[in-house]
């Protein structure tokens, strides 16, 4: 069967996220005249929560949904390794290039935008069922997908929940060493408030929030400094420094040179071993 067919391969579990349901009654009527079956969601967090327990095999989801976005479910949903595979297509009303690439880069896998076209839906639906129901034949894959679900069984429910809050805020931070955001806002978009992710923060990685942040940062910088051409203010700049003379002194502290002093070792020639004389 072509992915391209608007009939998918089997009837396929959808989740939608959404706090308006009432605008997406014709996407639910076209979706159940497909065969698929649909479970409903009203909030981003509610809609995180019923992901992992009906693990279905696509979600529809909102962009905006009051006090709590669909970024916040998406994020949520690719840190936790149970729910990380199922394919995520937002749903927004937004035609904003710049709302579509952080729903992008969180994880998603398309956008849908209103009003839509109920044939370009079913569409998409199925292409993305397709690759998902492809990926899931992997056997390398299914390997280790079974290894994480029966990794996450064994946790406590409480122990896995930390888990995928902190994997969640290690992934926001990477996105963009550049732009992280405070500690409040950093909470606020993974669900939470700033004591409970200080405290889990903590204890699942050893380290707090802020010091994730600068040993990230180093690292990056590091990288960057050994291959690319940006200079050490571009560098600084790039991971999220205020300036050049900061970020000589945590790269000092940090690795025992200084950037410039790092990057020029990485460049020098290496000396030809000596030949002894006869």
């Amino acid at each position: 069967m072509s992915y391209w067919s608007t009939t998918p391969p089997r009837r396929a579990h959808i989740l939608v996220i959404d706090d308006n349901i009432e605008e997406l009654q014709l996407l639910l009527g076209v979706l159940r005249e497909a065969g698929h079956r649909i479970s409903l969601a009203f909030d981003a967090l509610e809609g995180y929560r019923r992901a992992t327990a009906l693990q279905p095999d696509l979600v529809l989801l909102d962009v905006r949904m009051g006090a709590t976005d669909g970024f916040t479910t998406c994020r949520l949903l690719k840190a936790d390794t149970t729910t990380a595979r199922i394919p995520v297509i937002f749903v927004t009303a937004s035609s904003s290039v710049e709302e579509r690439l952080a729903g992008l880069r969180e994880g998603a896998v398309d956008y849908i935008l209103k009003p839509f076209e109920p044939a370009e839906v079913l569409a998409r639906v199925a292409v993305h069922l397709a690759l998902a129901s492809c990926r899931e034949q992997v056997q390398a894959c299914m390997e280790e997908a079974e290894s994480a679900l029966e990794h996450a069984r064994s946790e406590p429910a409480a122990d896995h929940a930390d888990r995928v809050l902190a994997r969640a805020v290690e992934r926001l931070v990477r996105i963009d060493l550049a732009n992280v955001p405070a500690l409040p806002a950093l909470a606020a978009s993974v669900g939470t408030h700033e004591k409970r992710l200080s405290r889990v923060f903590k204890e699942q990685t050893g380290r707090t929030v802020f010091e994730f942040v600068r040993e990230a940062r180093l690292a990056e910088a590091q990288r960057l400094l050994a291959s690319s051409a940006l200079s050490v203010e571009e560098v600084a700049l790039a991971v999220g420094f205020s300036g050049a003379a900061n970020f000589s002194t945590a790269f000092r502290e940090r690795f025992g040179s200084t950037p410039s002093a790092f990057r020029q070792a990485r460049l020098a020639p290496v000396a030809p071993p000596s030949v002894p004389s006869a």
